[in-house]
């Protein structure tokens, strides 16, 4: 009898707790508006179509706004003509995702479909040149890519569906490809610090962001926690953006969260689709461009992008 009781009692506790579990509420989060946004902007709607808009990159030269396009496995490079009016510049560009601008002035991209390393030169009705950096038919599907100021080119290709291929490589500047870091379950956006000695990593699969000091040769030392979020947001990692003070913009979990070079949160802009990339352009290059789910938001900056410094 006893047996039996202390059985009933421990499943009507268990009950109970299930009970509590789904009638809370989800907790309320406040965070602060970072202060690198501009006292009093707004989220500005620039376009909107019915696609998954990725990959933006400002042209300093042309002063204009790139971005990537995909409705199923029709992928395209957008330029943004004026407020509400894109054209296309690139077609069927076999799933160009992630862009950089290189320290030429070039268009970089990490070719999803194709398993290449794409660049491109700026021209007015399409690329004036193409170049192929990088190609691997047994790559799983390269997504983002940056470059740092000694020319080392770096890119990410997950195995989002298996998560056991996945790998960061690099393309150093003696033409040399290696892989550098495997210990990621689904890598994503990339990054470097404004002087290259740090690789920023997003992870899709782990919902946060890794860091990784980078050596002379191109590889990268042991990997840490670079940003973990206090939010119960779950929506993935994806790209990233650097300001000239060195802090990131990092897309997921909520929308753009900004955190310092030392990892602290600086606060969250909050995106009311999901936002898939970030990059900082305009004339000044204090406008932060934001790519999202049928929608390319602009909001004005007190800080210039890193590569306006």
């Amino acid at each position: 009898m006893f047996k039996h009781s202390t059985i009933l009692l421990v499943m009507i506790s268990f009950s109970v707790c299930l009970l509590e579990a789904f009638s809370q509420e989800p907790k309320a989060e406040t965070h602060p508006v970072p202060p690198t946004v501009a006292e009093n902007a707004k989220l500005q709607e620039e376009y909107a179509a019915k696609a998954f808009f990725e990959g933006p990159i400002w042209d300093p030269v042309g002063k204009k706004l790139y971005f990537t396009s995909f409705v199923d496995k029709d992928t395209k490079i957008l330029r943004l003509d004026e407020r509400g009016k894109a054209s296309i510049w690139l077609d069927q560009t076999k799933g160009i995702n992630g862009t950089y601008l290189s320290n030429k002035g070039r268009m970089l991209g990490a070719q999803a479909y194709g398993q290449h390393v794409m660049s491109y030169g700026f021209g007015e009705s399409g690329p004036s040149d193409t170049i192929i950096v990088a190609q691997n038919s047994k790559w799983n599907q390269p997504n983002d890519v940056c470059q740092t100021p000694n020319g080392n080119i770096y890119f990410t290709d997950p195995d989002f569906k298996n998560r056991k291929t996945s790998a960061v490589y690099v393309k150093t500047t003696d033409g040399d490809v290696k892989k550098i870091i495997t210990d990621m379950p689904v890598p994503n956006g990339v990054i470097a610090a404004n002087d290259g000695k740090t690789l920023y990593v997003g992870d899709s699969h782990e919902k946060l962001w890794r860091s990784y000091p980078t050596k002379e040769d191109g590889t990268v030392g042991a990997g840490k926690i670079f940003f973990n979020p206090d939010t119960e947001r779950k929506d993935s990692p994806d790209g990233m953006s650097i300001d000239e003070k060195g802090n990131l913009y990092l897309s997921g979990r909520g929308g753009v969260w900004v955190a310092s070079p030392a990892g602290k949160s600086l606060g969250l802009i909050p995106i009311p689709e999901f936002c898939s990339n970030v990059t900082f352009g305009g004339v000044d290059g204090k406008t932060l461009y934001f790519t999202c789910a049928n929608k390319v938001y602009s909001l004005q900056m007190n800080v210039k992008g890193g590569q306006f410094r």
